[in-house]
């Protein structure tokens, strides 16, 4: 098995192959070791660059700015494009798994940044072709989920959420059901003169009433209709934090888990704070 450099700088950084050369090794430390200065800078200047980047995104969008800076706008694209690709490049060539890199959610995240401005240049012609182009550039937005890569506590998160993913599965398909059925009740109560023409427009209402949103667009009108939405509403008010409630729980179990201790004797895991000895072995924990 290959025997594998691991750089001084933080014990949690990537393990750099042996055969690394030295430009790759201290490339890696200011790309991935973010407790160095370097890699500090770097990550300043990446995020100031993906802010800007967005911020140019949005004015594209704004007609009178494009008619007056138009130009200027598609060279700073041009620009932003350029330093994007060479961050991608970089992680790219001093990553131990470049592959794996590649694939990964950010990596994904990272190309699809920039490979609409580069799609500009080879889709062109008729009014469909534009409206293709316009498309794949709004993917240029996927710049904003590299903000993730260093917003503190989003591993926590992440992790919170893939955890809760069951229960937040169920607790839909709850929510799925209350709709249709609640949707269903209303279109055979109101009936079409009243808006409700349809079952799924029907349904489309309850999901506006049961997260609180309100539209107004559709109301019923009859007084068993006004009742069954007043109910719908205040459901909707206890619905709502019941996915907090589930995230909110893996992330305090992870709070905790995190402040327990592990026995050096029996490999015991104490979750009491502050314990001084094994539950299980009596062994002190003052390790």
């Amino acid at each position: 098995m290959e025997k594998l450099y691991q750089p001084t700088h933080n014990e949690e950084d990537l393990l750099v192959p042996k055969h690394f050369s030295k430009w790759r090794r201290k490339l890696n430390e200011i790309i991935f070791g973010y407790h160095t200065l370097a890699g500090k800078v770097f990550d300043i200047v990446v995020l100031l660059l993906i802010f800007l980047s967005i911020v140019l995104i949005m004015l594209e969008s704004v007609s009178f700015i494009v008619e007056t800076h138009g130009s200027m706008l598609k060279n700073l694209e041009w620009v932003f494009t350029f330093l994007f690709t060479l961050e991608y490049l970089a992680r790219l060539s001093s990553h131990p798994k470049p592959l794996k890199y590649a694939l990964s959610f950010m990596g994904l995240v990272d190309l699809f940044s920039i490979i609409p401005t580069y799609l500009g240049i080879f889709i062109t012609g008729s009014h469909s072709s534009l409206m293709v182009i316009r498309a794949f550039r709004l993917v240029r937005v996927f710049r904003i989920l590299k903000l993730t890569r260093y917003i503190g506590g989003a591993n926590a998160i992440s992790k919170a959420l893939w955890n809760s993913r069951y229960k937040i599965v169920v607790f839909l398909g709850y929510v799925m059901c209350v709709v249709v059925i609640v949707g269903t009740l209303l279109y055979v109560i109101e009936g079409g003169k009243n808006g409700f023409s349809s079952i799924p427009r029907s349904v489309y209402w309850a999901i506006v009433t049961i997260t609180t949103v309100g539209y107004g667009d559709i109301a019923p009108q009859t007084i068993l209709g006004q009742t069954l939405s007043s109910i719908l509403m205040i459901t909707g008010y206890a619905i709502i934090v019941v996915p907090t409630g589930f995230v909110t729980g893996e992330l305090m179990k992870e709070k905790k888990l995190g402040r327990a201790q592990q026995c050096l004797r029996c490999k015991a895991v104490i979750e009491i704070e502050k314990a001084n000895y094994c539950f299980v072995c009596g062994e002190s924990l003052d390790n």
